[in-house]
């Protein structure tokens, strides 16, 4: 299997023959085989020339680029080998058909909710008080069903995250991560931190299956389509962050592996150390090669996989072979 990399340090990029190295501002080198990659996650300040993107474009290997806040701002992405314009013609077709694309939506929305109600009875089952939340979720979803607009969709999606992310205080009962309510750019306490985070590592992991399909990352359903960004990835990380993202958080925190001594204030609001970024990171990547068992397979499938397969999913969908229902956790 394929890793990820990741770059905290500041340094160089640099192609030596068939063999990639990283040289840190202390001189030391890291190499790189190429062959053992599927791509490399940028945290620090990096140089690099066209000859080493022409080197990433020929191995294939998606460069993907964040901020000094963990924020995700864009990739060095390959020439396309698997683009399909039919594919595409089709994902245009869907979201220009208003009842197709709400339709298509509104099942995405169905399968975050449902894995947002799978967290939150597992923790229920184990004596935490969220009962109060899921009754207030279950209530939203039902409306959903009457909505006929995709800004309808998105508002409802909005105020089931806002009682989800309140059930957090219930979850982890830890007074250094107290949720309050959900900011972003920049985050205004821990939680918000790590969700704004890990949110940019699996948006970037979507991106990553994304390129080894047919579809194109522009065009999403539920996240409408602009200028400035990719939506598809959006779409199929809101079934995902359920069962990725915050299960890693909960682990993190009710496990005391990420402390207090792991962020700091920085532009008014928190930001993740890099050894706090660094444990994140090992979680997430730890998680994507997880295994479960597949009921439709039979066998034992990563949560990475998981994700290309909702991708599948969504084609087979979209050129009338079999209607997309979203991967809902199985616990």
């Amino acid at each position: 299997m394929k890793k990820i990399i990741f770059i905290f340090s500041d340094g160089q990029f640099q192609r030596k023959g068939n063999t990639l190295y990283f040289e840190t501002k202390k001189g030391e080198k890291k190499y790189l085989p190429v062959e053992n990659i599927s791509e490399i996650m940028v945290m620090g300040e990096v140089d690099l020339n066209k000859r080493f993107l022409e080197f990433l474009s020929q191995t294939e290997i998606i460069l993907h680029f964040f901020n000094h806040y963990g924020y995700y701002i864009g990739s060095f992405y390959p020439r396309q080998h698997y683009n399909s314009g039919y594919i595409i013609l089709k994902q245009a077709e869907f979201y220009n058909d208003e009842r197709k694309r709400i339709s298509l939506a509104k099942k995405i929305f169905n399968g975050a909710v449902e894995n947002i109600e799978k967290v939150l009875t597992y923790y229920s089952n184990r004596g935490k008080e969220v009962g109060g939340y899921i009754k207030e979720i279950e209530n939203l979803k039902e409306k959903v069903d009457n909505c006929n607009s995709i800004e309808e969709i998105m508002a409802i999606e909005g105020n089931i995250r806002e009682h989800y992310y309140s059930s957090f205080d219930k979850i982890l009962e830890d007074e250094e991560f107290i949720f309050e309510k959900r900011s972003r750019r920049p985050p205004r306490n821990k939680l918000n931190t790590l969700i704004s985070f890990g949110n940019s590592l699996l948006y970037v992991a979507v991106l990553s299956e994304i390129y080894k399909t047919h579809l194109d990352p522009r065009i999403g359903f539920l996240h409408t389509t602009n200028f400035r960004r990719f939506t598809l990835n959006l779409d199929i990380a809101e079934v995902f962050k359920p069962i990725i993202v915050d299960r890693i958080i909960f682990t993190l925190v009710n496990k005391k592996i990420i402390q207090q001594k792991h962020f700091e204030d920085k532009m008014g609001g928190l930001i993740l150390k890099d050894p706090g970024k660094q444990i994140f990171v090992e979680e997430f990547d730890n998680r994507l090669k997880t295994t479960i068992k597949h009921k439709g397979l039979g066998r034992n499938v990563s949560y990475r996989r998981l994700i290309r397969m909702e991708l599948y999913k969504i084609e087979k969908h979209l050129i009338g072979e079999e209607e997309y229902k979203p991967f809902v956790s199985g616990w």
